[in-house]
């Protein structure tokens, strides 16, 4: 983009970019702060470690126990919106381009991208360990309505497990993917996180408040990139143990070593880079592709060699049970009051609910500009069923057939709690463990490592490519090789010196407080997007 003036008007978004030199392309302000608070923070992290992480540790725990009502009531917020939107008749058949705009992208490419981006690494670390966990413990467990580990608690562990990937972490991709589809398709704005606030704030996103806005959109996605990497590398090492039973990947306690993750992580970013030089249409598109076609493998196995029976109830139960209980799960927030049980309450929703919306509300600058990328020339009511409904029943099919399937063993007395007690990155290879024979089991196992290879990569490249967009004041063009790299690198670096610093603790840790001031701006963007779309009659005309 230049300054050039329109003998007509000026436009209601313009963002000044360098003509030449490095940064051309780009906007400087929004391409080098960033940078510099990444390297700042990697300094101070590198050179104290224990001390940082400390200092994360109690910064997380105080923003957790202040904003945690912040955080329960404005993702519920953002729920309400995305579905009226799909459900109001005036919205619903809006369409994110000009009215005759085909969809850019078939139906599995579209539905393969989404799911990649916004949660496929969540779905093989959690598709077993969120199941397992609340199994064992959870709000209504901690009230005494039910017992931890029994029967009697399938159906309350997987309504709590729904809860974190069911509506609303989609809901919260939503909030930007409408937004930034409707403003930047229907109004002609820039593809950046400014421009969904200027129904609200007008011309005034074109400065210094528009470039702030696309910082902390910047930040929040380096943040939320960064424990989904960290997650997903742990679980890479552990896969890697079950293949070859290399010692070196873990310690005595199963966990993953560091020198193990750094390992993933080098791999993962370096094949991150690389395909995302290749652009959205080829690299991107492929690997979503693939891992889209894996994951449908891996599914199908279950189905055949899995609780087959056991998740299928489970399955129509579980959407029922959730769909009742969500209002209230969406709405309730827990404080210590220093009568039992309240405590632990607060606890629990504090180290799940509260991680969770943090870890959707970093994730979702990302994810919700490139699904808004891929969304071109789909209805609003289309992106509610294919980036909402279709991607939480996903979720869902995940969470029962393999998450049913260690909760079945665990009942039966099979697993004698080998998969409760293993790691969080172990529990999927636990269970295949269990249900074939070694050779079958390390088959299996690096058809997993496979696939968390092309979700990671798939996320990671995605990250950079919308990181580039963001900075170069919404421009889709492919940026230089250097400007990706730049960006792999700090990722490696910063996810490495945390990992150093506390583990996956400090990385949580940085995700909480980072989100914060994003999930202000999302909420400012929803009431944005509803002022825009009420307005989309006399615009249009």
């Amino acid at each position: 983009m230049d300054d050039s003036k329109s003998n007509q008007q000026q436009p209601p978004v313009s963002i000044n970019t360098e003509q030449s030199g490095f940064y051309e392309g780009f906007n400087r302000v929004v391409a080098v702060i960033p940078k510099l608070l990444i390297v700042g923070l990697i300094i101070w992290v590198g050179l104290s470690p224990s001390a940082a992480g400390q200092v994360l540790l109690e910064v997380q725990n105080w923003s957790t126990q202040t904003f945690g009502g912040w955080y329960v009531y404005v993702t519920a917020f953002y729920t309400i919106v995305c579905l009226g939107l799909g459900l109001w008749p005036r919205s619903a058949h809006i369409k994110l381009g000009r009215a005759d705009e085909k969809p850019e992208f078939t139906m599995f490419s579209w539905l393969s991208m989404m799911f990649g981006a916004g949660i496929g690494i969540g779905m093989l670390t959690y598709s077993t360990a969120e199941p397992i966990f609340h199994f064992a413990n959870n709000p209504d467990t901690i009230k005494g309505l039910t017992t931890g580990l029994d029967e009697n608690n399938v159906r309350n562990a997987y309504k709590w497990a729904m809860l974190h990937y069911g509506l609303t972490p989609w809901a919260c991709y939503g909030v930007i993917g409408i937004s930034l589809g409707y403003l930047s398709y229907n109004r002609n704005l820039p593809l950046t996180i400014r421009s969904a606030l200027q129904p609200l704030f007008g011309r005034a996103m074109s400065g210094g408040a528009g470039h702030v806005v696309d910082i902390v959109a910047i930040l929040a996605t380096i943040v939320g990139l960064s424990v989904t990497i960290g997650y997903g590398v742990s679980q890479f090492a552990s896969g890697l143990f079950n293949i070859s039973g290399a010692t070196w990947l873990v310690d005595d306690g199963g966990k993953p070593t560091l020198l193990a993750q750094l390992f993933g992580l080098t791999l993962i970013v370096s094949a991150s880079c690389l395909s995302a030089m290749s652009g959205l249409k080829r690299g991107i598109k492929w690997l979503s592709n693939i891992n889209m076609s894996l994951s449908v493998f891996l599914i199908a196995f279950f189905i055949l060699f899995g609780a087959t029976f056991f998740a299928l109830e489970t399955f129509f139960y579980t959407i029922w049970d959730y769909l009742i209980a969500l209002p209230a799960m969406s709405t309730t927030v827990w404080k210590d009051t220093g009568a039992e049980p309240s405590a632990a309450l607060q606890g629990w929703q504090s180290t799940w609910t509260i991680f969770y919306w943090a870890w959707w509300i970093a994730f979702a600058p990302f994810v919700g500009l490139f699904l808004a990328r891929v969304s071109r020339g789909r209805t609003i009511r289309e992106y509610v069923i294919g980036a909402m409904i279709i991607p939480s029943l996903i979720c869902l099919v995940w969470f029962t057939f393999i998450g049913a399937t260690a909760i079945d063993l665990e009942l039966s007395g099979i697993a004698q709690g080998a998969i409760v007690n293993a790691d969080i990155s172990a529990q999927l290879f636990e269970t295949i463990n269990l249900i074939l024979s070694p050779e079958l089991a390390i088959a299996l196992s690096l058809v997993i490592v496979i696939l968390l290879v092309t979700f990671l990569v798939t996320s990671a490249d995605s990250g950079i490519l919308i990181i580039n967009t963001l900075a170069s004041g919404g421009s889709q063009s492919q940026k230089q090789a250097k400007h990706i790299v730049i960006w792999g690198v700090l990722f490696s670096v910063l996810i490495g010196v945390l990992l150093a610093a506390g583990g996956m603790d400090a990385l949580r840790s940085i995700m909480i407080i980072g989100a914060l001031p994003f999930s202000v701006v999302m909420a400012l963007m929803a009431i944005s997007l509803i002022k825009a779309l009420l307005n989309h009659d006399r615009e249009s005309d």
